[in-house]
């Protein structure tokens, strides 16, 4: 029937559409008008034709589809029982954050041999624990996620020294060959204010710098961790640029590989009001799954949703989209060229050491910011819609301040848009 009904139509070429928009245009130029360029330089068209679609050749990874709770370790009772009701709620990924070294038993009661993905956030650095850690799980699927790159980006140390770390983890991986040992964080450049070029091509650097060291082959000890943001095509496209270009980069290196992604919510674009964040983390979630991470941070309301949802069909369905393909092309191309411009200026590292990341970072940060001081990009609950009569309470999202203490680099700080706009409403509720 839909075959009937469409041969009554003849077809229109792209000319003919934007002939005709020109024309009810009334004069008014067609690039002016109907043309957006982002903050990243990315134009986005008022329509999308067969004629000019160009499909960009994105992996699509076969691995297993897991959605995760994130539970912090400050008493290991407390977090197995936290643990146990994830698994019974149909979790199956656990992601723990862990500040010191912990008990297994304490921990791993009744959680061992659930088919459960287990994901670390470690916040130190220690081959002794690891080595221990890997081996009482040996039976299961684990991810380390010790990024040293980023550590030192983030806190603008290394654990103990350039040379030693990259040590500990040569170590880790001769000790521990099919354990994930590895991750490149590019959830914190987004969590800064790195626009969605910016944090694709500081993920490949980034990555470049383990490849420089260890080779390609290093890839399968790898996992790759992002923040969803609210752009919700934008974070689609991102990750699937992100995949395209590493394929391009481990090619470079005679490897390839189906690589695993981390996706969690974006802190950046959080507010005090928990009901809106909520509604924005099933976006994102969203986004994630379409963009075919493979593990996803969910929420309560997440989890219902993702049960009732076909995870492959999500996946599939971005392919062969005109608008997210032109954007999946875009920001390929553009990212391709700032990776291209850190590795003629010595690499990631050495831009990291010499500021230039943190400052290009700041950069963006800081238009994101006036946009926001002046309602050109809206947070729904922050500074439109507000509900005068609500009592912000920042306890959920401290301030995070940078601490004054000696770094090697300067480290960059996640700040979230509404940090300031908040501490003022706080001080006017008190």
């Amino acid at each position: 029937m839909s075959n009937l009904i469409f041969s009554n139509f003849e077809p229109s070429s792209s000319a003919a559409w934007k002939q005709k928009i020109q024309f009810e245009l009334n004069g008014a130029d067609f690039n002016e008008t109907l043309l957006t360029k982002t903050n990243e330089g990315i134009t986005i068209k008022p329509f999308y034709h067969s004629d000019t679609f160009e499909k960009v050749n994105v992996p699509i990874s076969k691995n297993k589809f897991c959605i995760c709770s994130t539970i912090a370790i400050t008493n290991e009772e407390y977090a197995n029982f936290k643990a146990v009701n994830a698994i019974k709620k149909g979790f199956t990924s656990l992601k723990f954050e862990v500040s010191k070294p912990f008990n297994f038993e304490n921990l791993f009661r009744n959680l061992l041999n659930n088919e459960i993905e287990f994901q670390f956030q470690l916040r130190f650095l220690s081959e002794e624990f690891t080595n221990k850690l890997i081996a009482f799980l040996k039976n299961e699927t684990v991810y380390i996620n010790i990024d040293i790159v980023g550590n030192l980006a983030k806190t603008g140390n290394w654990y103990t020294s350039l040379n030693a770390d990259f040590k500990s983890i040569e170590n880790l991986i001769e000790q521990n060959a099919t354990t994930k040992i590895l991750s490149v964080n590019a959830a914190l450049y987004q969590n800064a204010g790195a626009n969605t070029v910016q944090q694709i091509a500081y993920a490949l650097a980034h990555a470049n710098e383990y490849f420089n060291k260890f080779g390609g082959k290093i890839v399968k000890n790898m996992q790759f961790n992002f923040a969803i943001g609210s752009n919700y095509f934008f974070e689609i496209a991102k990750i699937r640029a992100f995949r395209y270009l590493l394929n391009l980069i481990l090619k470079e290196y005679n490897t390839e590989f189906d690589i695993q992604i981390f996706a969690e919510q974006s802190l950046r674009n959080k507010t005090a009001n928990h009901n809106i964040n909520n509604l924005r983390s099933i976006n994102e979630s969203l986004s994630a799954i379409y963009s075919g991470a493979n593990t996803v941070t969910a929420n309560k309301f997440d989890k219902e949703l993702f049960s009732e949802t076909n995870i492959n069909d999500l996946k599939i369905a971005a392919t062969d989209c005109y608008y997210i393909e032109s954007i999946t092309k875009q920001i390929a191309e553009k990212a391709l060229n700032i990776f291209k411009e850190i590795e003629k200026g010595g690499g990631f590292l050495n831009q990291l050491k010499e500021g230039t990341i943190q400052r290009k970072i700041v950069e963006n940060a800081k238009k994101e910011q006036t946009q926001f001081n002046n309602g050109e990009l809206i947070l729904v609950g922050a500074n439109k819609y507000k509900n005068t009569l609500e009592t912000v309470k920042l306890d959920t999202f401290p301030i995070i301040e940078r601490k004054n203490h000696k770094t090697l680099i300067i480290p960059i700080i996640p700040k979230r848009l509404a940090e300031k706009l908040e501490q003022k409403k706080s001080r006017n509720d008190a």
